[in-house]
């Protein structure tokens, strides 16, 4: 075999390697030295749990967050919280921010070829929740990350949040299963096809 066929095939392999961990879904929280989360990987190829929304044309402009919650676990994850009712350590919630398309009623809704109501138009922030006694043992198990409110990209990495922020409306109740917001999340509690 020819020396040049040799590095187009040696480049071939080493570009398909690349694509092929770069498109693998990330299985598991990955913290850097200091304990910054890492952006989680492939979550959009995860089971999308729902994409609740508190519009602030519902909520006298002021809703705390005004975009769709797009919510995404791992399917392993997924199937475990149907069996037992929990997530196991080591689990991932993502939650996408994804603006609303600009209402043209003053409830906020928008006419569209299925009717009035409301639609999704652009990305607007990433927040992640993940399971792990060990780290986050006082704010019942889970930490909280946000990798910024805006468009993306999304930021590298994440410190963890105060217990003071997201893991305060969590932890007082207002989560009724594992620290989650199942009650707006049906598709946790539907029966296994």
């Amino acid at each position: 075999m020819s020396l040049r066929l040799t590095a187009l095939i040696g480049a071939v392999l080493a570009i398909a390697v690349i694509v092929s961990s770069q498109s693998s879904a990330q299985r598991g929280p990955v913290f850097t030295e200091d304990g910054d989360l890492v952006l989680p990987s492939g979550f959009r190829q995860w089971v999308c749990l729902g994409g609740p929304i508190t519009p602030n044309a519902l909520n006298d402009g002021k809703a705390q967050f005004p975009e769709f919650h797009d919510v995404y676990v791992d399917e392993e994850n997924f199937r475990h919280y149907q069996r037992y009712g929990e997530f196991p350590e080591g689990t991932i919630l993502v939650k996408e921010l994804v603006l609303a398309q600009p209402g043209e009623y003053p409830d906020g809704s928008v006419d569209s070829a299925s009717g009035r109501g409301y639609f999704p138009s652009a990305l607007h922030g990433l927040d992640v929740m993940v399971k792990d006694s060990k780290r986050f043992g006082n704010t019942n198990n889970w930490g909280f990350f946000t990798f910024g409110h805006q468009a993306p990209p999304y930021k590298p990495f994440a410190k963890v949040m105060p217990a003071s922020q997201c893991a305060y409306c969590h932890i007082a109740g207002v989560a009724s299963t594992d620290m989650v917001w199942v009650q707006f999340l049906p598709v946790l509690t539907a029966k296994i096809p």
